[in-house]
């Protein structure tokens, strides 16, 4: 049986948590496989790095599909070819894109389907897309996968799709995000913030992560607490004129320090050696940075809205995501009450346990096997 696996999302150094799902699932499933075939889908020349074993075929498909017009014509020309020329037998996308023109039994996963709550995020021309092809992917697909049982609620809801018809495959914290030794956490400390302790948020500065408020409220915070510093730890590229006036209108903006683009272990070390992780976004499938913090052993802030909720469980403290107080408020607990900081990192540390990627990739493989009778 041939496997066919899109995998366009797999570029070194701008990997986001949808390709790091794909990235976790299917190293695990093709080296544990070797029975299988696996043709791997690029939109650009594959990086080694992509090829987990000898039973993994890679395959350009044109065009690089990075605007909605050549996604377009990637899955529905250029995968619908590849589909037929490779002769597969089943066709996975762990991204949420789906190929219509094609009679292939389909894998499709939907990590989330923000764009419909929140649209002002989204630019016009990927708004109309989105709102066009997803349901249409939805129903075409011969099983759905999400990664909360929010999400199933939510595109059951939305797209009007029976929810036995998709199952729920957590995500978890790589490999690399651990509890750090106390000399690497001073080390880590000394380079970003020159030894001052500061808090993190991780992932891109993009308005649906909420970063004005966070930025706002680590203003407030810092109208009580002096000596901290805030670290964004991850690309700033969605930055547009309204987070940058914020930002430069903050009272304290010179305590803020952006890293840019971190690989998983330089990650770690960062998010370890931190106060605590702030990450209330408004809205999340899962919010992959969650566990991440309990994996590196930190307190963890997160949004009482969305998936946030069942990810964390009772192991964060849950504010408001559009209260700028609530914000600042929880991080002043987290420096003033060394009590409710040890409880949180206990929790974190059993409510970890709960997610892993061995599990998930078992849980995927399950699935592809019900087609592969």
């Amino acid at each position: 049986m041939r496997i066919g696996v899109n995998t366009r999302l797999f570029v070194k150094e701008k990997m986001d948590g949808i390709a790091w799902f794909t990235y976790e699932i299917f190293k695990r499933i093709v080296i544990q496989h070797p029975e299988y075939e696996f043709v791997f889908f690029f939109d650009r020349p594959s990086d080694p790095y992509f090829i987990f074993a000898p039973n993994v075929k890679p395959v350009v498909v044109r065009p690089k599909a990075r605007h909605p017009l050549l996604w377009i014509l990637f899955f529905e020309i250029g995968i619908k070819k590849a589909l037929r020329k490779e002769k597969i037998d089943l066709f996975i996308s762990p991204d949420g894109w789906n190929c219509l023109g094609t009679s292939i039994k389909t894998i499709n996963v939907i990590h989330d389907v923000n764009f419909e709550h929140y649209p002002e995020f989204i630019s016009y021309l990927k708004l109309k897309y989105y709102r066009y092809f997803f349901p249409r992917f939805a129903k075409k697909a011969d099983r759905l996968i999400t990664v909360s049982q929010f999400s199933k609620q939510d595109i059951s809801n939305l797209y009007n799709i029976p929810s036995d018809k998709i199952s729920v495959i957590y995500n978890a914290a790589a490999d690399d995000f651990f509890k750090v030794a106390v000399k690497i956490k001073e080390e880590t400390t000394k380079e970003l913030t020159n030894g001052v302790p500061y808090f993190v948020f991780v992932g891109s500065a993009h308005k649906r992560k909420n970063v004005q408020r966070i930025m706002l409220a680590f203003d407030e915070f810092c109208e009580k607490n002096a000596g901290y510093k805030f670290v964004f730890a991850g690309s700033n590229k969605y930055w547009d004129k309204d987070i940058k006036n914020t930002f430069n209108k903050l009272k304290n903006k010179q305590d803020i320090v952006f890293t840019g683009y971190l690989s998983t272990i330089e990650m770690n070390r960062v998010v370890s050696s931190a106060v605590a992780l702030v990450y209330p976004s408004l809205f999340e499938g899962f919010g992959i940075p969650i566990v991440e913090g309990f994996a590196a052993h930190v307190p963890v802030i997160t949004s009482n809205v969305s998936s946030m909720p069942e990810v964390a469980g009772d192991a964060a403290i849950l504010v408001n995501p559009f209260s700028i107080k609530e914000i600042a408020d929880a991080m002043d607990r987290i420096i003033s009450d060394k009590q409710l900081c040890e409880m949180l990192l206990q929790l974190g540390k059993e409510r970890n346990r709960d997610f892993s990627w061995d599990i998930s990739a078992q849980q995927f493989w399950n699935i592809i096997l019900e087609f592969c009778n």
